[in-house]
């Protein structure tokens, strides 16, 4: 198997295993949503701690989080994302997984709009057109249904902001992670002593548990992965998730599915196949002028 497909299957494992991870969460739903995230943020700090130790690396991580200048946006982070988590897990909890994987589907999209926002990034017109078809998608649920989508403008917002603040932030992805839930690591166990059940079983206690390892080794491979493939292929393999969300929330939770929200689901995967093809062709435009420039470097002897 060559480096490459080694890559791709990486990816689509990571991606499998975020899709799946409904599931998982679906057999917590007796214990609070807010204890859930505690024991997830407390769990993946020890498990990704473990890791930058081995690497060697834990002088990278002690300098990220005191410098006066990234220690902000490490704890920005470190908020986005755990309010993502809650996001996801109530979702779950309360019997909007639906939702939840409309959430991930236009994530990407609400990403580019706030990088047009706040970094004053440029939008291609590809890339304008998805997100008119999104917001199309996402009034037509709102007016059918009578209600917005907020749980899915939740996760794709707190999402997207995430992404932003770790644009600025300029960290490897298992560093950043890292520091961010280590920043989180001691409100969770703060919380747990204070609020936190003792008498699970010893099913839920496993559960509450692996749910660190769950959240650190799709991260893993999807990070290390996604240097050696190109940017239009990751870009295709993360909809992966919310395509296997969709599928868990109508035919193993049997959520309801109404004809507004298939009208909808249409609306949002247009949407994503806009934005794809824009994807692709970005990716194909910058490898032919890093060809050309390669080309028109180099020099006769």
């Amino acid at each position: 198997m060559t480096s490459a497909l080694k890559a791709i299957v990486s990816l689509v494992a990571a991606s499998v295993i975020w899709g799946l991870s409904s599931i998982y969460y679906g057999q917590l739903t007796h214990v609070p949503p807010l204890e859930v995230l505690c024991h997830r943020t407390l769990w993946s700090a020890v498990l990704f701690c473990a890791v930058i130790a081995m690497q060697g690396r834990a002088g990278e991580l002690r300098q990220a989080m005191t410098n006066r200048k990234q220690a902000p946006m490490i704890f920005g982070a470190a908020i986005m994302i755990a309010l993502n988590w809650f996001g996801f897990i109530f979702s779950i909890s309360n019997g909007h997984a639906v939702e939840a994987s409309l959430g991930y589907y236009i994530f990407p999209m609400v990403a580019v709009l706030l990088g047009r926002v706040l970094l004053a990034e440029r939008l291609t017109a590809g890339q304008m057109r998805a997100i008119a078809v999104a917001v199309v998608g996402v009034v037509v649920l709102a007016i059918g249904l009578g209600v917005a989508p907020w749980i899915a403008l939740w996760l794709a917002g707190t999402f997207g902001g995430y992404g932003v603040l770790k644009r600025k932030l300029g960290l490897g992805p298992v560093l950043s992670v890292t520091a961010e839930v280590a920043f989180l690591a001691p409100l969770a166990a703060m919380w747990l002593l204070a609020r936190g059940h003792w008498d699970h079983d010893a099913g839920t206690w496993a559960l509450l548990v692996f749910s660190g390892p769950l959240t650190a080794i799709p991260l893993i491979l999807f990070s290390s992965a996604a240097r050696q493939v190109r940017l239009s292929t990751v870009g295709l393999v993360q909809y992966v998730n919310p395509t296997i969300q969709f599928f868990v929330a109508t035919l193993f939770f049997r959520e309801p599915f109404s004809r507004w929200h298939a009208v909808a689901f249409v609306l949002i995967w247009v949407a994503v196949a806009l934005y794809s093809r824009d994807s692709i062709r970005q990716d194909r435009a910058a490898r032919k002028r890093a060809s050309s420039a390669g080309t028109s470097g180099t020099t006769v002897t």
